[in-house]
């Protein structure tokens, strides 16, 4: 479902609504990355000249011959940029125009200069040094190759030695969006989150929050853990009108470990295993989000919506992230999970396209001269 009627509502709304994001509140955490953007290549014409290798699958295959041998492959880098789940939502959150506080590992005890132009546009904390990718793009796809070593100082002992947990407390207390991503990364996500839930939530007064999870590729994690952390997110939604993200791969990971059957990934296939997914972790909305569209399934309700798909994007690291921000931002100014859809995919859409994170404006401009 992606029509000009729709775009055009959804564009009326947005520029409706444009005041709305500079009353909200948003707290998000707790990763922090150092993304370098490579294409690899594949013939090299000159010193400033070559060509790109297109397709994973052939970088795969290059990779492949040359067991039991050697070889060699060259990265040209593309850009260097503020990396993490995390740090690329809120930035683009903040785009939109809403108050953002962020809380990760962006630089410890001084703030990595990558961050800079972020810590200009958000509150920004850091209790840890930031972990590292080198994020390998194709035109169907990307490796995202990573350093973790500092990722284990990401606990909650830490998060209370280095920031506070009163202020933690304080800050999910004055957010109307709180967003923990990247869960698969960071081995100490479960104890926090378990901490949360029994030392803050409770004392939590006014509004029910929207909270946001992105668990984040679990596919190296183990199945009983990933079980714990979906039952720990199940527990948020006494308190919080919970949001499950998760791209195409990751919705079916997460129904092998709860025993569905995830073999139909046409869109009507997602949305039962998205429908199926909420039976079993019973919070307010599944969100799926392929390449090509993305779904939404609430109580009584679930939307399908096709993106602005381009097969050449300028850059796909953080395309899920920009779709994410895009659906939250239509819940948060309360549209249906049809225009959230929309208002996700054109996030994305704009930004695999520019680079950039888009204003309100920019969204509306996008729906209204939607892409070919």
């Amino acid at each position: 479902m992606n029509t000009p009627e729709l775009r055009q509502c959804c564009a009326a709304a947005l520029q409706a609504a444009a005041d709305r994001p500079a009353q909200l509140n948003a707290f998000l955490g707790l990763d922090g990355f150092v993304d370098e953007i490579f294409h690899v290549v594949d013939k090299r014409e000159s010193a400033d000249k070559y060509q790109r290798l297109p397709l994973m699958a052939q970088w795969g295959e290059r990779i492949s011959a040359a067991a039991g041998k050697s070889t060699n492959i060259e990265f040209v880098r593309q850009m260097i940029k503020l990396g993490g789940n995390g740090p690329i939502m809120a930035n683009a959150l903040a785009s939109f125009g809403l108050n953002v506080s962020y809380l990760g590992n962006l630089g410890y005890p001084n703030l990595h200069p990558v961050f800079a132009d972020f810590a200009k546009r958000a509150e920004v904390f850091s209790i840890a040094e930031p972990g590292y990718t080198d994020a390998v793009e194709f035109e169907d796809g990307k490796v995202m190759l990573g350093k973790h070593q500092s990722l284990r100082q990401v606990n909650w002992a830490n998060l209370k030695e280095r920031f506070g947990q009163d202020k933690f407390t304080a800050k999910i207390s004055a957010a109307n969006f709180v967003g923990f991503v990247n869960w698969t990364m960071y081995t100490a996500m479960n104890e926090i989150w378990t901490a949360t839930l029994e030392e803050i939530c409770p004392h939590l007064t006014g509004p029910r929050r929207t909270l946001f999870f992105d668990l984040a590729d679990p596919e190296k994690r183990t199945p009983g853990d990933i079980a714990e952390a979906l039952k720990l997110i199940a527990r948020f939604e006494k308190y919080f009108d919970v949001i499950l993200g998760l791209n195409e791969k990751e919705s079916s990971e997460i129904g092998t470990v709860l025993g569905l059957d995830t073999k139909d990934h046409s869109p009507e296939g997602l949305v039962k295993i998205g429908e199926q997914i909420r039976a079993h972790v019973p919070v307010n909305t599944v969100v799926i989000h392929p390449t090509h569209y993305a779904l939404a399934v609430s109580a009584g309700d679930s939307a399908v919506v096709e993106g602005p798909f381009t097969p050449k994007p300028l850059i796909t690291t953080g395309a899920g992230d920009h779709f994410n921000a895009g659906f939250c931002l239509g819940k948060l100014l309360g549209f249906d999970n049809a225009l959230s859809v929309l208002t996700g995919v054109s996030t994305s859409g704009f930004y695999v396209r520019t680079a950039k994170s888009p204003a309100i404006s920019d969204l509306a401009g996008l729906l209204q001269n939607w892409p070919v």
